[in-house]
């Protein structure tokens, strides 16, 4: 009977650990973030269209996400943020390689995440108010539709 309850308990114990463990992956960080940032994206009436905001200390975060289908597309197609140092997190799900650029009107390229499959990268950008294209920079990909508008204010 000793041993019964003592095996309970530790297989408790390793269930309390492993729920409670901070030694998480930055990939699952990113993930966790990503499905916060779309369910208030949602509750603020944006209905997932509008690229994920946090706040962070110094700078905005925009959060985009390559489509988790497989699809060459964004998980959004415009985003918001306000003028000023803004960062760029961008979350690929995908085995495919892609990548987030920020676009001026005349073509100039500001800033770009790295190219990267199956996981996630960042990348700060100081905006001026404007509008601005985010888009995916491999070849064919952005013609495909792997793009979209951010508005700074």
């Amino acid at each position: 009977m000793k041993k019964v309850a003592a095996l309970l308990t530790l297989a408790l114990a390793s269930l309390v650990l492993v729920a409670c463990g901070g030694g998480g992956s930055s990939e699952e960080s990113s993930s966790t973030a990503s499905t916060e940032s779309s369910k208030e994206s949602k509750e603020s009436g944006g209905g997932g269209t509008e690229g994920g905001k946090k706040a962070s200390g110094a700078a905005e975060t925009l959060e985009f996400e390559a489509d988790p289908e497989g699809a060459l597309a964004f998980t959004t197609a415009e985003a918001e943020a306000k003028a000023g140092k803004v960062e760029i997190e961008f979350n690929n799900p995908q085995a495919l390689t892609h990548d987030v650029a920020i676009e001026v009107s005349n073509g100039e390229v500001i800033g770009k995440t790295e190219l990267i499959a199956s996981g996630s990268d960042s990348t700060t950008v100081d905006l001026k108010p404007g509008t601005y294209t985010f888009f995916c920079t491999v070849p064919g990909h952005r013609e495909a539709g792997m793009e979209g508008t951010l508005t700074v204010k």
